[in-house]
């Protein structure tokens, strides 16, 4: 079998170091001695390799069930730190982590992430030429993480590639996939099983952000992984701020959200003209822009994501296929132009905001042709699943009506029990006003209902208020009993009732935009529910957005920002490889003009350090702010 050489880190003296090259017999042994000295404490490879003082959250609990050698599932929100719980097990224990992951781009900015910190990382896909370069190097021992896709890894040609190296773990990323309950399945995840039996002795890790109960139970079973070995950190990301409003002049609305965010956001379109178009009025205000969906040639595509990802103040404007494929910290804001699918692709798509943990924006603008174009999707599925789907409809229905706090509504979907209020949404920083609309409701249906359930709700609008127009004439509905029954004040409510309506199933649309009644229709018609209508506040003068209320303008930080940027032209990577926002903040915070003072900058591990602390440090040393 040759030689193998390995990078692990050792501890020798009391200090961490790297392995030389050894015969694989010899390089057995120090492993082994590695792993257990290892094992005993981690926190050395994670204050040398990744520069922090301390775990996160629950990671110290998935990373020692990883060490002792034992199959967990761990749930995560994005920015938890997921991918550290795989990347540290990697370097402490002997042979090399695969880790399997949906998505090429995903996979190159993983690779590129873990490099950041002196991880050898490869990826093994369909798109790298250097597929030859890197087997010899798995091979050889070489690697720390070999990141595969799910359709490679199920293959028995990658299994006998396997059989002949060490293997560290596996690693199963966006294992929601695995369920078919999950919103993102994807079919090779389910093949992955036989992968992981052939080998055992190796510890599998699965890791999601997004998974109901349900879905973490399919899992478990799909992967093989013991009930004991969940571990739920829960589903709250405290530093993004939910904000939902119905669409009134998208374009108009997008503009001013967009003007007051500042740094690099995503917007998310539902449809490719949507997309080319909302990146086109971006574009003439001015603000860097760019487009990503299936229309786009893939050159062009890849292009508009590599800049996008190097950038710091860019708006993506995308189809949902975008963002599942990008490990990028920085994103400020996430906004949707239309509703997304459902709660689960809701908190996913606002979870690629703010993963670094500085403060961040989600911001949802909806309409009732979302909910009317969603119900007519479903009926179009098989019985079987039309009921789970009207569920999921229902629970996205019940976040943008609700006067509640949105985080708490949020979390209650995902089985947790939060605070009442957050102080971080819409409806916690700006209580709406309610008023009781069920008169308005039952009126709007029984327009619908006399009119035999054909027309829209402007023409239920006009008979309502009695107004003789040609249509109403023309179709003998100014002779029905529900002509003029509308006061003005009722007629003010009549489509933000409508739109409540359709999104809770009581009226459906259909493509033309006539109105009929859902199932939810009868209880109201018979006073047996009531409906509740949210006021949105008068828009105030513009705030100022979190981002600028929490750090306020720093000279200093500014001046590194700067540092940074210059260095990533130089490397050709993002700035978020050299350093995140929170690091720099740290560092003009605490000032230090010494290596030793830099290596208690959180973030700042010792390859980092040698790659780039002159560098900030001659910018420290010579502020004079």
């Amino acid at each position: 079998m040759g030689r193998r050489t390995t990078n692990k880190l050792l501890l020798t003296g009391g200090k961490i170091g790297l392995a030389p090259a050894a015969p694989i017999g010899v390089t057995d042994a120090l492993a082994h001695a590695n792993r257990t000295a290892m094992a005993a404490d981690p926190l050395d490879i994670l204050h040398a390799t990744f520069g922090f003082s301390d775990f996160r959250g629950v990671q110290q609990a998935v990373v020692d069930r990883v060490m002792a050698g034992r199959g967990t599932l761990a749930v995560m929100p994005t920015g938890a730190g997921k991918s550290l719980c795989y990347q540290l097990p990697a370097l402490a224990r002997h042979g090399t982590a695969v880790v399997v992951s949906p998505l090429i781009a995903l996979m190159h900015d993983q690779v590129r992430s873990a490099e950041g910190f002196g991880i050898k990382a490869a990826t093994l896909t369909s798109a790298d030429d250097d597929r030859a370069e890197t087997m010899r190097r798995f091979r050889a021992g070489e690697l720390d993480l070999l990141y595969v896709a799910p359709e490679r890894a199920s293959g028995e040609s990658f299994r006998s590639l396997l059989r002949f190296t060490p293997l560290a773990l596996f690693a199963i990323d966006e294992a929601h996939c695995v369920s078919e309950w999950g919103h993102d399945f994807r079919p090779d995840y389910r093949l992955l099983r036989p992968l992981l039996d052939a080998f055992p002795d190796v510890p599998r890790l699965a890791l999601t952000a997004t998974a109901d109960a349900h879905t973490r139970a399919d899992i478990l079973q799909q992967l093989g992984i013991p009930d004991d070995g969940l571990i739920v950190a829960g589903f709250d990301r405290p530093n993004i701020r939910y904000t939902i409003s119905p669409r009134d002049g998208l374009a108009a609305q997008l503009k001013t959200f967009i003007a007051d965010q500042p740094g690099a956001g995503i917007v998310y379109a539902p449809t490719r003209d949507a997309t080319d178009k909302i990146a086109a009025q971006i574009a003439s205000s001015g603000r860097p822009v760019r487009a990503y969906h299936a229309g786009l040639d893939a050159g062009v595509r890849a292009r508009n994501q590599r800049d996008f990802v190097a950038s710091e103040d860019m708006v993506m404007v995308a189809t949902i296929a975008f963002g599942m494929g990008i490990d990028k910290p920085d994103v400020r804001f996430v906004a949707h132009a239309a509703m997304p699918k459902s709660v689960e692709a809701y908190y996913q798509e606002t979870g690629r905001a703010g993963r670094d943990g500085e403060p961040a924006v989600a911001q949802l603008f909806w309409g009732a042709e979302d909910f009317a174009r969603a119900q007519r999707r479903i009926t179009e599925l098989d019985e079987a699943r039309q009921k789970g789907e009207r569920a999921r409809l229902s629970a996205l229905s019940h976040l943008v009506e609700t006067a509640e706090c949105r985080r708490a509504v949020l979390l209650r979907y995902f089985g947790e029990q939060p605070a009442a209020r957050c102080g971080n949404c819409d409806n916690c920083l700006s209580p709406p006003a309610t008023v009781d609309a069920t008169e308005v409701a039952r009126k709007l249906l029984s327009a619908a209902f006399r009119t035999e359930m054909r027309f829209g709700v402007g023409h239920l609008a006009d008979v309502l208020a009695g107004r003789e127009t040609d249509k109403v004439i023309g179709s003998g509905h100014n002779r029905l009993s529900v002509f003029g029954i509308a006061d003005e004040e009722e007629l003010k409510l009549i489509r933000p009732v409508a739109r409540a309506l359709i999104a809770r199933d009581a009226l459906r649309a259909d493509e033309y935009g006539g109105l009929s009644f859902g199932p939810a229709a009868r209880p109201i018609l018979k006073g047996e529910e009531s409906v509740g209508l949210i006021l949105p506040p008068k828009r105030e003068r513009r705030r100022r957005s979190r981002d600028a209320e929490e750090h306020p303008h720093d000279p200093l930080f500014e001046a590194l920002r700067a540092k940074r940027r210059e260095i990533a032209v130089e490397r050709g990577v993002p700035p978020y490889v050299i350093f995140h926002d929170s690091t720099l903040r740290e560092m003009a915070g605490l000032h230090p003009t010494t290596m030793a003072g830099l290596a208690q900058v959180t973030g700042v591990g010792q390859a980092k350090r040698d790659a780039y602390g002159e560098a900030f440090l001659g910018v420290l040393r010579n502020w004079q702010g």
